[in-house]
């Protein structure tokens, strides 16, 4: 009678397409399960929309065509409000245990944060469509071709990424899901210290340097002139510039902050 041994089972590690793919899943059913988030990100930008152009609009360019110089700030503050759940799903996870559990299966557990970021940007990019849409319905008037609108959206999705990627990095170093909200709410400030709602040029000395010299500004400065056909100068250059920065950042930062507090993975 032959005797045949079994060798032990081996675990094979899951691919990372096939992890990664499985954790943008999951993200996009828990969006979809917070519909009042999704709202929220979308509705709060449209109400602003409608306030500066109806209420402030006619004080701020009696002309009438206030709506052509807002829609493009409008249009980051969407993708700025979209972003900042994404510091709270992943101080969530960070804080509730689920991140041990991914570490006992053959898996990279640094797929769920990608996972959170993939499936931000694909729910800002639908929200930010909404927005877009609305702005058209009330006036908005872009003068823009097939190839910027291309350039446009394509400066819309960098931006998108960048800001999704440091509120990633934010929930990763915050204590609790209160705390990564109160930190990141800090950064949605930025639009409103830049050309989003005024010119520069109409601000303070002082004020004026910050609203020039920070990254939001040359970023909306590139979306009005690809819609709008308003002069861009070397905004777009610096547009691309401050988002690749930020973006290496705080994947570096958020790379290093999730293995030091997820352990070996």
């Amino acid at each position: 009678m032959t005797t045949r041994t079994l060798a032990p089972a081996q675990s094979k590690s899951a691919s990372f397409g096939a992890a990664g793919a499985v954790f943008i899943g999951r993200s996009l059913r828990h969006s979809l399960r917070n519909t009042e988030a999704l709202m929220m990100a979308i509705l709060l930008p449209i109400m602003l929309m409608l306030l500066f152009t109806y209420v402030f609009g006619g004080a701020l360019d009696p002309s009438g065509h206030y709506v052509n110089y807002v829609v493009p700030g409008i249009i980051l503050l969407c993708a700025g409000f979209g972003s900042s759940s994404t510091a709270v799903d992943v101080a969530t996870d960070m804080t509730n245990g689920i991140i041990d559990r991914f570490r006992t299966m053959p898996i990279a557990s640094m797929n769920v944060i990608t996972g959170h970021v993939t499936a931000s940007l694909a729910r800002n990019l639908l929200a930010t469509a909404i927005v877009i849409g609305v702005g058209l319905l009330v006036g908005f008037e872009p003068s823009a071709d097939f190839l910027e609108w291309l350039g446009a959206a394509g400066m819309i999705t960098l931006f998108i990424l960048t800001f999704t990627w440091l509120f990633a990095a934010i929930g990763l170093v915050a204590g609790t899901p209160a705390a990564a909200s109160g930190y990141g709410f800090a950064l949605l400030f930025l639009p409103y210290l830049s050309s989003a709602f005024v010119q520069t040029d109409t601000m303070p000395t002082w004020l004026q340097w910050i609203a020039e010299n920070q990254p939001i500004t040359p970023v909306i400065e590139t979306i009005r002139g690809l819609l709008t056909g308003t002069p861009i100068g070397n905004q777009a250059w610096l547009a691309v510039g401050w988002c690749l920065l930020l973006l290496i950042i705080a994947i570096v930062w958020g790379s290093w902050s999730f293995r030091r507090k997820a352990g070996r993975r």
